[in-house]
């Protein structure tokens, strides 16, 4: 049995503690080389406590010593403790750690992820970011430096799955499920009064406050769709997104002779980082197996693209190519952002995201550096885009 030394970043986000947990339920094979992670500090200190990492990256400079006074008296040998940027490309380029659990959200993850892809290190891939901005610059590096990139979103995991039952080149179509957000049933008209706490009560997974309302808007769905392409090589109109409340069956690979392989599990994210972990081979389910004596249905349906335009404009982008999807992800974030802080109507989304399209020339980058420029101009120009939506939204608040 391979012993798999790791590299975590995100250590204190939902993808991070879902590892560390599988870390600890396999002891026998995985060890934790470093961990990065954000502002949580307190959480990171028992992280530190129980898996004893080598080095530990923190968002902030700010945040060394106090975490360095949390850990001082824990009585284990202390980690090197690092911030920055620079920091997170060391520890995922490290010679000691063979694999990589990208999951830092945003773009802040692209290029520590990306190095480790020319390293050859095996990546499980949480963040979407990084192929939704830089699909073709990771995906050449994956194929020059032979890199194993595993994803761990459960749609694509499952995916990864049903592709191993045929030949890539026998698969015709690819089907990913949704769930359908909180506001499957809502008529399109009562989405202009949404409240940011109706749409972060998703029915189905626990997630971050952006991913949560992208879910609501079906963006995410689109940003997988955008994932899926670059992943697997199939172009945007074999790609199928279809809505499925139970959110039992992840996805679906449709084959030439009419066969659908489907690929089914617990709705619990440690079974897709396992499977990222320790593939080709599969440990023994880390929850409780579905208990196939119960009765149950599934609900499958088409997604409703007018009510939720954010999912045909993810199409529109990838098709576009180049960078325009960076773009998409850029302006999502700061309309999103502008709808959580009460700034904007939830339908407003939707339309900062078109305008910032329609604004934003696309270019095919040739680099990291390429990347990072592209999206500090999209969200520059998304902001002012926003502002004019959040003042009519204001004037409106005040005449009614």
């Amino acid at each position: 049995m391979l012993l798999r030394h790791l590299t975590v970043l995100g250590s204190t986000g939902s993808i991070g503690t879902n590892t560390l947990d599988v870390v600890r339920q396999n002891p026998d094979r995985f060890r934790i080389f470093a961990l990065a992670a954000g502002r949580n500090i307190s959480l990171l200190a028992k992280q530190i406590k129980e898996f004893k990492p080598e080095v530990v990256v923190l968002q902030e400079a700010a945040d060394l010593d106090p975490l360095r006074a949390l850990i001082s008296d824990f009585g284990i040998p202390l980690p090197e403790l690092l911030s920055g940027p620079e920091a997170l490309v060391r520890i995922a380029v490290a010679p000691e750690a063979d694999t990589v659990m990208s999951s830092i959200v945003g773009v802040a993850g692209l290029e520590a992820t990306y190095e480790a892809v020319c390293r050859g290190k095996r990546v499980g891939l949480a963040n979407k970011e990084v192929l939704v901005s830089g699909g073709k610059l990771v995906m050449d590096a994956v194929a020059r430096h032979s890199c194993e990139l595993i994803p761990v979103d459960s749609e694509h995991n499952g995916a990864h799955q049903c592709l191993r039952a045929g030949r890539r080149s026998e698969a015709t179509k690819l089907i990913l499920t949704a769930s359908g957000g909180p506001f499957r049933n809502t008529p399109a008209e009562s989405l202009e009064t949404v409240t940011p706490a109706q749409a972060l009560n998703h029915p189905t997974w626990k997630m971050g406050n952006r991913i949560t309302i992208d879910s609501a808007t079906l963006m995410n769905k689109g940003f997988e769709v955008i994932e899926a392409c670059w992943l697997f090589d199939f172009a945007p109109d074999d790609v199928e997104v279809v809505v499925h409340p139970q959110s039992t069956v992840h996805a679906m690979v449709e084959y030439n002779d009419g066969s659908v392989v489907a690929q089914v599990c617990a709705t619990d994210m440690r079974m897709p980082i396992q499977y990222a972990l320790t593939w080709p081979e599969r440990a023994s389910a880390p929850v409780p197996k579905i208990d196939w004596s119960q009765a149950r249905q599934w609900d499958f349906a088409a997604p409703d693209y007018a009510k939720f335009p954010l999912l045909g404009l993810a199409y529109e982008a990838q098709r576009n190519g180049g960078t325009a999807t960076c773009v998409l992800n850029a302006a999502d974030e700061i309309a999103v952002g502008a709808f959580l802080e009460g700034r904007i109507r939830f339908t407003a989304i939707a339309k900062v995201v078109r305008e910032t399209l329609d604004r934003m020339p696309y270019k095919e980058p040739s680099g990291v550096g390429d990347i990072l420029e592209v999206d500090r101009a999209a969200r520059e120009v998304a902001r002012g885009v926003m502002d004019t939506h959040a003042k009519q939204f204001a004037m409106n608040n005040i005449h009614v």
